[in-house]
């Protein structure tokens, strides 16, 4: 049997933490499994590398970029190693080139295009622990250091965990679990037992923090189990997955359910998210004709610019209003993009708003469940709350409200689809 284990940065944050992290890693070891670790940098480090770059220059080079901040997680796992030495156990560590993972050479985001697994086998077929470093790869087209995007230690140890065909994927945080909501805005979110890949990646991609969107999707194609648990507790955690699972055969997985709540897999909505990193751009009186929209978003895409929601007025005398929204972070180029159209046709104006949010539900029970649209838009008309633009799916619904009504709508949302269904 095989487990791929990932510690995240709270996880490895200093030498007392990698030392529990090596016990853990050791007891799976000690159970019979043959165990693959990856490991974060430690919390903080990357933040602090990046800050340094920047004080050299804002305009840095992204090829330097990945290798600067690479140095985080090669640096942490021969302590993680030393530290499982000093147990009594066998360990090896491996940078990402090492282990054989291959990316495009799209610097700071790169996304891996193969795995030769030659490296991590050996080390295993002579009963060592593998430790490797996350977040990183190496281009197989340049032979450039590279990065997978903030967070993308998940993502290297969900796809390790798919190509190594691995039993089950843990992934171990400064939290036990997946809950309903933020625990920290809803005082009786509940924590989740097991979920969908399909409901964690919508949960991901809206705002919830505890997986990265981009490992939640490896799991979903690879059909690759997904624990999510506590490094600092011992805490039964929640299991993503997308196998019909009732809560005789989670009890024999070791996923606690509780009595309360063990009947959550029936529930219409599993939760509730927010996101500020929100802002709207609305282009005013643009031509009305063909390919207008076609032209804007493919200024948009070359700029590498995420939208979201998009919506677009009824034309009136030739000229139409349209919205979207994009991550905060990229306002200002997007706004750069759009300002190339604005010089081409000077009727267009840009208006921008960044004190925006996005709160959603996700469910899969959506999909046999009349009224879910209908309850959400009443609640939040209940309590006062605007609704400036609308996004679905088989499985959410978005709303994009003003920021400062973010914890209100989360707080009612959670009252009335989840509170209310399980209390």
């Amino acid at each position: 049997m095989l487990v791929v284990v990932k510690f995240g940065g709270t996880s490895v944050a200093n030498v007392e933490r990698i030392k529990n992290a090596a016990q853990k890693t050791a007891a799976k070891k000690a159970s019979g499994y043959d165990v693959v670790v990856v490991s974060s940098a430690m919390a903080g480090i990357t933040d602090q590398l990046i800050s340094y770059l920047r004080e050299i220059s804002k305009g840095y080079s992204l090829r330097e970029y990945d290798q600067l901040v690479s140095t985080g997680e090669t640096a942490n796992i021969p302590l993680i190693t030393q530290a499982l030495i000093e147990l009594g156990y066998e360990a090896e560590s491996l940078t990402g080139a090492q282990a054989g993972i291959y990316t495009d050479s799209n610097h700071s985001k790169a996304r891996i295009t193969s795995i030769n697994t030659e490296r991590i086998r050996k080390v295993l077929s002579e009963g060592k622990i593998c430790v490797v470093a996350g977040f990183q790869g190496i281009s197989s087209i340049s032979g450039n250091v590279t990065t997978l995007g903030r967070g993308g230690s998940d993502t290297t140890a969900v796809a390790l965990a798919a190509v190594l065909k691995a039993d089950l994927c843990e992934i171990y945080t400064d939290v036990d679990g997946v809950y309903t909501a933020d625990p920290r805005l809803v005082r009786d979110a509940k924590k989740l037992s097991v979920i969908s890949h399909e409901e964690m990646l919508e949960l991901a991609s809206l705002g919830a923090k505890v997986l990265m969107p981009r490992c939640v999707e490896f799991g979903m194609n690879y059909n690759v189990d997904i624990m999510v648990l506590s490094s600092l507790e011992d805490k039964p955690g929640t299991l993503v997955t997308s196998k019909e699972l009732n809560s005789g055969d989670l009890r024999q997985r070791g996923v606690y359910v509780e009595e309360k709540i063990e009947n959550m897999e029936k529930m219409v909505i599993k939760g509730v998210t927010s996101d500020k990193n929100q802002a709207k751009i609305t282009l005013r009186e643009l031509p009305d004709r063909p390919g207008i929209a076609a032209d804007i978003f493919s200024r948009l895409t070359k700029a590498n610019v995420n939208v979201d929601m998009i919506i677009q007025n009824i034309a009136k005398d030739g000229r139409a209003n349209l919205s979207f929204t994009v991550p905060k972070t990229e306002l200002n180029t997007a706004l750069t993009a759009v300002n190339t159209l604005i010089a081409e046709i000077p009727e267009i104006s840009a208006e921008a708003d960044e004190d925006i949010a996005k709160v959603s539900i996700v469910g899969v029970g959506m999909l046999s469940h009349v009224g879910v649209a209908s309850t959400m838009f009443q609640t939040l008309s209940k309590h006062g709350i605007n609704i400036l633009m609308i996004s679905t799916s088989e499985i959410k619904i978005s709303c994009v409200i003003d920021e400062k009504f973010t914890e209100l709508a989360v707080r009612v949302l959670h009252d009335v689809f989840i509170s209310g269904a399980i209390g």
